[in-house]
């Protein structure tokens, strides 16, 4: 019987990069490079060529799998990184001819992932992740755990080693995803009460390393962890903020996208994903002066798809101080609807453009209303107030309260529905057409 065990690994790697003449879609170096930075890897050479398809059984081929070892033996590296998707076996084969740990471009972004949870979903979710991927190594991949234990009392029937993995596995597989479903229901409440009372959501999307966390830093005026580097935020994060003419809007910051993200990731953060699916708006934001723009778009646009993502998208265009011209615009369709906004979360430019384009897609015309209350009409004047939408209020010497309020007529006419009271109780004169009678 064959016995195989796996090299421990570590952090001096050397990466390898192929492009594969059979598929247009190449895997970008520089990107994998800043993966491996990262997870920690200290890169001590890096490995490219070309080949028409990947070889069945050590991927490079032969050859480059040669050039590959006597350099992992010239740098003393213990593990060696691929930018591409491999099989079990292949990873298997690499390991005996290369004599160090082999680790594919999704085993690294699931370990990016590990070192970057920190809440109990989080963890739950990377968790998840990993033992699917682990699932298939284990099925196809260590011939050693088909062996059965010897020696006096060990003999006879029982479970392989590798039939009592596959079941603890399975096992693991299926708590961690009731647990995860616990997560979705909490979230799906949470989501529930903030619709009831009609506080939007505004959720930030974009490939990873694009400022979404510093631009919701900048609107928060929080401090979430923001670094130069490939999913610096793991976890999701929602902040509760008021925004002028807009009221009180909930923001959520969320894991960024990858190109070729694995599947089974996008599986695992569903509950996370979620808070995408069910934003008012979602704010697309882009690495401006990113050489792949067009490309990271396309990666983003293709997970949204994906998850079935039908909420309206907001482009934001950032970093643009790193551009020589660097004015701050909003951009509106051929509707006059905002489609762009070009600003820097970092500095701050075209933040007053972006708060405007956010009040017009999520309350539409904002207009200036004056509503007389009755002293009964406590309640209307509490939510007003929690929407930040009264400018001035004035005591009448009758005990009524004129206020003065700036929001949407659908914004007014929903709260007004909430409190069973109708525009005429509150001397304003609603009209189709967005006008106001006195």
């Amino acid at each position: 019987m064959e016995f195989f065990e796996r090299h421990e690994g570590g952090e001096k790697a050397i990466l390898v990069h192929l492009e594969l003449r059979q598929y247009s879609q190449d895997e970008d170096l520089s990107e994998f490079q800043l993966l491996a930075t990262s997870a920690g890897a200290q890169i001590l050479g890096v490995v490219t060529g070309s080949r028409q398809k990947p070889d069945a059984k050590l991927y490079a081929g032969s050859g480059k799998a040669q050039e590959i070892a006597d350099l992992v033996k010239a740098t003393g590296a213990d593990l060696v990184l691929f930018n591409h998707a491999l099989s079990p076996a292949q990873e298997r084969n690499l390991e005996r001819v290369l004599e160090c740990r082999v680790l594919d471009r999704t085993g690294l972004i699931l370990d990016i992932f590990a070192q970057r949870a920190r809440t109990f979903e989080g963890n739950l979710q990377v968790e998840l992740a990993q033992l699917k991927h682990l699932s298939s190594r284990l099925i196809r991949g260590w011939t050693h755990l088909e062996r059965q234990g010897g020696g006096i009392g060990l003999r006879g029937p029982g479970e392989t080693q590798l039939e009592t993995d596959r079941r603890l596995l399975k096992n693991r597989v299926v708590m961690l995803t009731e647990k995860l479903e616990k997560v979705r229901q909490t979230r799906q409440q949470g989501r529930a009460a903030r619709q009831k009372a009609s506080i939007p959501t505004i959720s930030l999307v974009g490939y990873t390393n694009a400022g979404k966390s510093t631009l919701f830093n900048r609107l928060t005026e929080s401090d979430v962890y923001v670094a130069d580097q490939l999913f610096a935020t793991l976890d999701p994060t929602l902040r509760r903020v008021d925004i002028e003419s807009i009221g009180t809007v909930v923001l959520a910051d969320t894991v960024g996208f990858i190109r070729h993200l694995p599947h089974q990731l996008v599986k695992a953060f569903r509950a996370t994903l979620e808070e995408t699916l069910e934003a008012d708006l979602l704010l697309h934001v882009v690495d401006t002066v990113s050489a792949d723009r067009d490309i990271q778009i396309a990666a983003v646009n293709e997970v949204l798809a994906e998850i079935g993502n039908k909420t309206p998208v907001l482009m934001v265009y950032n970093k643009i101080d790193c551009l020589e011209t660097h004015e701050p615009r909003l951009v509106f369709n051929d509707e006059g609807v905002p489609a762009e906004v070009w600003l820097s979360a970092r500095d701050g430019m075209g933040i007053a453009e972006l708060k405007t384009a956010l009040a017009q897609l999520l309350v539409g015309d904002i207009r200036t209303y004056h509503l007389q209350l009755q002293p009964h009409y406590a309640k209307l004047r509490a939510q007003l107030f929690a929407l930040n939408a009264v400018k001035e209020e004035v005591m009448q010497e009758d005990g009524c309260i004129t206020l003065t309020v700036r929001l949407s007529e659908d914004e007014l006419t929903s709260v007004l529905r909430r409190v069973n009271l109708q525009a005429q109780d509150v001397g304003v004169h609603l009209t189709a057409k967005n006008s106001i009678d006195w």
